[in-house]
């Protein structure tokens, strides 16, 4: 049992340790009824900058995450890891290779009850997270479906994440990918920056993720959280 449930969060803002953002832009976010806050970035993350921006958080009550792509990155007192693993790449080490590496000088130092394997699908072929992994996001609908059953059935892991990374995705595509799962969480992440955005992916996804939205366009990016809980609200009450 992980002493966070992220398996009930529906809206996350993710920020990115190596872009800046303001006192009063964090306050709102962290206020704003977001079920949690992830750190995490493709780019420029640092260990001093990891530590400033969850230093910043900690004044706030919300649960926040880290998103630990890196050993030199594990930065102590998030409430939870989460561990990506990239599913469609031809780099190993984006798959398994930098996970083996840490484990060997840093597994008896994880607290492993805060610990969640992130299984990632990268669907933006022209995004940072592809370029930096190798990803081959030309995956057909029959693959992707085929990748989200060796994460959710064949390796068991809690989070599936369906990346689009700067760009709104194929939402018939997420909930299918969503509907087929059996134990795993989907995450979506990707170009929402409008309620309307935000509601039409609550409806596809578990829990929808708000990124380059918070830099680009704040208010849009705070009325995200009432549209993503307004929109779950509405299917949890919904008789069929």
């Amino acid at each position: 049992m992980f002493p966070i449930r992220y398996d009930t969060w529906r809206h996350v803002f993710k920020l990115d340790p190596d872009r800046t953002i303001g006192d009063e832009a964090l306050d709102k976010l962290c206020a704003s009824g977001t079920d949690a806050i992830v750190v995490g970035g493709s780019s420029g993350v640092t260990f001093d900058k990891t530590v400033d921006l969850l230093s910043r958080i900690r004044r706030y009550e919300v649960p926040c995450a880290l998103e630990l792509s890196d050993p030199s990155l594990a930065v102590p007192g998030f409430d939870l890891y989460f561990i990506p693993m990239v599913l469609n790449t031809d780099r190993r080490e984006w798959l398994i290779g930098h996970h083996v590496a840490a484990l060997q000088h840093f597994g008896h130092l994880l607290p492993w009850e805060s610990v969640a394997g992130q299984a990632y699908l990268v669907l933006n072929g022209d995004s940072t997270v592809a370029r930096v992994t190798g990803a081959n996001a030309a995956v057909s609908e029959k693959e992707a479906v085929a990748y989200s059953q060796v994460a959710d059935r064949l390796w068991r892991v809690p989070v599936f994440y369906v990346e689009y990374s700067g760009t709104f995705g194929d939402m018939g595509l997420v909930r299918k990918l969503r509907d087929g799962l059996t134990q795993a969480r989907l995450f979506y992440g990707g170009g929402v920056r409008t309620p309307e955005q935000a509601a039409l992916a609550a409806r596809s996804a578990h829990t929808v993720v708000v990124g380059n939205a918070v830099y680009e366009r704040l208010d849009a990016a705070l009325a995200t959280v009432d549209a993503v809980h307004n929109t779950a609200a509405k299917e949890h009450d919904h008789v069929f």
